[in-house]
C-alpha cells in the first residue's frame, strides 16, 4: 500500500470512524478533537471517499460515511514510510529514535515489552497537563 498523503482533519474523521458504525456528517463535527466548520468537515470527507479511504451511503435522507482502510493497514504503511525517511527502513531503529526523543515513562516501555511479545499490552491512559 502507497502510504497516503493525509491531512490532520483527515486522520481525525478517519480516527472517530475507526471508533464505532458508520456516521452522518453532524456526528461526526461533534466528535472532532477540535472546532471544524461544516463546509470544511464536508470537503475533507468528500476528499476521503474520493482517495479510498471512506465510504459514503445514502440512508434515507443522509449519508452516512464510515472507514474503509483499516487502522491497522493505515498505522503500517506510515510506518513504512516514516522508517525509511528516519532510519533507513528499519522498523526497530525507527522505535528506537522514538523511544529516545519522545516522553516514554518505565511503563510504556512495559507496554512495548508486552506487544513485542506478543502479548495484548494493559494499555494506560494518558496524564493530562
Amino acid at each position: 500500500m502507497r502510504t497516503p498523503t493525509l491531512s490532520p482533519n483527515e486522520l481525525e474523521v478517519l480516527r472517530i470512524l475507526w471508533e464505532g458504525k458508520g456516521r452522518k456528517p453532524a456526528e461526526i463535527q461533534e466528535e472532532f478533537s477540535w472546532p471544524i466548520e461544516n463546509a470544511t468537515l464536508r470537503s475533507t470527507l468528500v476528499n476521503l471517499v474520493e482517495k479510498g479511504h471512506v465510504t459514503r451511503s445514502l440512508q434515507g435522507k443522509a449519508f452516512f460515511y464510515s472507514a474503509r482502510v483499516q487502522k491497522a493497514t493505515l498505522l503500517q504503511a506510515t510506518m513504512q514510510t516514516l522508517a525509511r525517511v528516519f532510519s533507513g527502513g528499519s522498523t526497530q531503529e525507527l522505535v528506537a529514535q522514538l523511544v529516545e526523543t519522545g516522553e516514554i515513562a518505565p511503563a510504556d516501555l512495559e507496554i512495548i515489552r508486552q506487544a513485542a511479545a506478543g502479548r495484548q499490552p494493559k494499555t494506560r491512559k494518558k496524564s493530562s497537563s
